[in-house]
């Protein structure tokens, strides 16, 4: 049965509880303007509980407590989600008892309004949500580059300066420096008509004649006349520079000394044109379309002294190794060979290609690391390492392969191209990252050679041009070349 006062304060009490055991008091402290409610005393029968001074102690009146319970609206508790959900209210609650204990304890921000509520979902009394001590996530601006890593947990910073930074690339001029108008420079895949001597001298085949042009005075001079019914198909400096080799179109090898101009042998052995030359410290290689390579031994009188027979069709491309222990050929077979000293078989036969195989070169940076190039159909550089014949690497350029060349001043080479782009790439190694792709012929860029000095290149193509390009850096100073293209690009004819 209710009580008289419950009726009248319209409280609803739990049994054993009287009206009068439940008293609010309002106190003002006389130093400070804020006041505090307290519960001072909450009996029933079976305990006795006293909670006083449950918010921050006033300066005058100050009652020490036996535990210690922080401000609630100085603490970060935004930051958790205590998002009040309706949860079924215990039989025998009291509603103004529920709101006044979680006012005390969570602080007056906590108490949600009754209108906030949906209808009929009454909160529970003593748990305020059931996300308490559950984190929230705050949505802030994207982090600097000096906050913690996501990831890692490490700063970005402290894990980024172990590393230097990368240098910046370096620049290769676009146009050509020179150009030389070369007359009857034939458009011919698989002859090798351009080679640049240590002595800075250039020997260009024109027709039936060979012509030299030095580098450091712009002389021309005509080395040779083959005649009406002869063609020049190689040429091939030795690597002192004082003597060049002459292929020719019936299959004989002529020797020449380039400074007097003079025909110092003639070797026979091949039944067609030879088609490319290779020297070594000692000896000469000479490739055929009779599908034969031979050895020349200048110190020797007979016309060669091996012959090694491995491909089934032209031989277009040879190069030794700069040990000058292995000899790499390649064919129109679409294979590529890899001879030694101490036998006549290849030691290597690689058939990876699926083109003609002329452009080779040896790295001068790593033993046994060999790069080669294929033909329209193929159109892929390849490296090799000879040692054990396993393709280390392999990139489709999109256009056909003529030419290969190792720069020896720093780790990078540079290839010529013909179908369909007709350019010039100069590639990173290992990483084959592309340097620079340089335009300007309107043909097939059939030739190729380096500088002594190894920083700049000489091209020819079909459009019976020679074009000078500074592609690779000094081995003394690796800057950033000059491009001396504006005030260069006047043609000289070169006979």
């Amino acid at each position: 049965m209710e009580s008289p006062q419950a009726r009248k304060s319209g409280l609803k009490l739990p049994a054993g509880m009287s009206g009068t055991s439940l008293r609010l008091d309002t106190f003002t402290a006389s130093s400070s303007s804020s006041s505090f409610r307290s519960i001072s005393s909450i009996t029933s029968p079976s305990s006795f509980r006293s909670i006083s001074n449950l918010t921050s102690p006033s300066k005058a009146n100050s009652t020490c407590s036996d535990r210690f319970i922080p401000c609630r609206s100085s603490s970060r508790l935004h930051t958790f989600g205590l998002v009040e959900k309706p949860s079924p209210a215990k039989e025998g609650s009291n509603e103004a008892y529920s709101r006044l204990l979680k006012s005390e304890l969570f602080g007056s921000d906590f108490v949600s309004p009754s209108s906030s509520s949906p209808a009929g979902a009454p909160s529970s009394p003593l748990s305020p949500s059931k996300n308490m001590l559950r984190f929230k996530t705050e949505h802030s601006a994207p982090a600097s580059p000096y906050s913690p890593s996501i990831l890692g947990q490490q700063s970005a910073f402290s894990s980024d300066s172990s590393t230097p930074p990368p240098k910046p690339p370096r620049k290769v001029p676009k146009t050509p420096h020179k150009v030389l108008d070369a007359p009857s420079l034939q458009d011919d895949f698989y002859l090798n008509l351009v080679d640049w001597s240590s002595q800075n001298v250039l020997a260009v085949g024109l027709g039936t004649c060979v012509y030299l042009w030095s580098a450091s005075n712009s002389k021309v001079t005509k080395l040779c006349d083959l005649g009406p019914y002869d063609g020049v198909c190689s040429v091939q400096w030795t690597r002192e520079g004082s003597f060049i080799s002459v292929g020719t179109n019936l299959g004989q090898v002529q020797i020449w000394d380039g400074t007097q101009c003079k025909k110092v042998r003639t070797m026979g052995g091949h039944q067609t044109r030879t088609g490319v030359l290779a020297w070594n410290s000692r000896t000469l290689a000479s490739g055929s379309r009779d599908r034969n390579i031979l050895q020349h031994d200048m110190r020797v009188s007979s016309d060669f002294v091996s012959k090694l027979v491995g491909h089934k069709s032209e031989v277009c491309g040879l190069k030794w190794s700069c040990d000058d222990r292995e000899l790499a050929s390649g064919g129109n077979d679409n294979q590529l060979l890899v001879w030694n000293q101490h036998s006549q078989q290849p030691a290597l036969r690689l058939t990876e290609h699926t083109a003609a195989v002329k452009a080779i070169a040896w790295s001068p940076h790593q033993s046994g690391l060999l790069v080669s190039g294929g033909g329209t159909a193929d159109r892929c550089i390849r490296f090799w390492n000879t040692t054990n014949g396993h393709q280390l690497n392999c990139v489709d350029t999109g256009s056909q392969v003529c030419n290969l060349a190792w720069s020896k001043n720093v780790n990078e080479l540079v290839s010529t191209h013909g179908y369909s782009q007709n350019q010039i790439m100069v590639w990173k190694y290992p990483s084959l990252a592309k340097v620079a792709t340089l335009t300007g012929h309107s043909m097939r860029v059939l030739y190729l050679a380096i500088s002594p000095d190894g920083q700049t290149i000489v091209t020819g193509a079909g459009d019976e041009t020679l074009r000078f390009w500074n592609v690779f850096p000094s081995m003394k100073a690796p800057a950033p070349v000059k491009d001396t293209g504006l005030w260069s690009l006047g043609r000289t004819q070169i006979r």
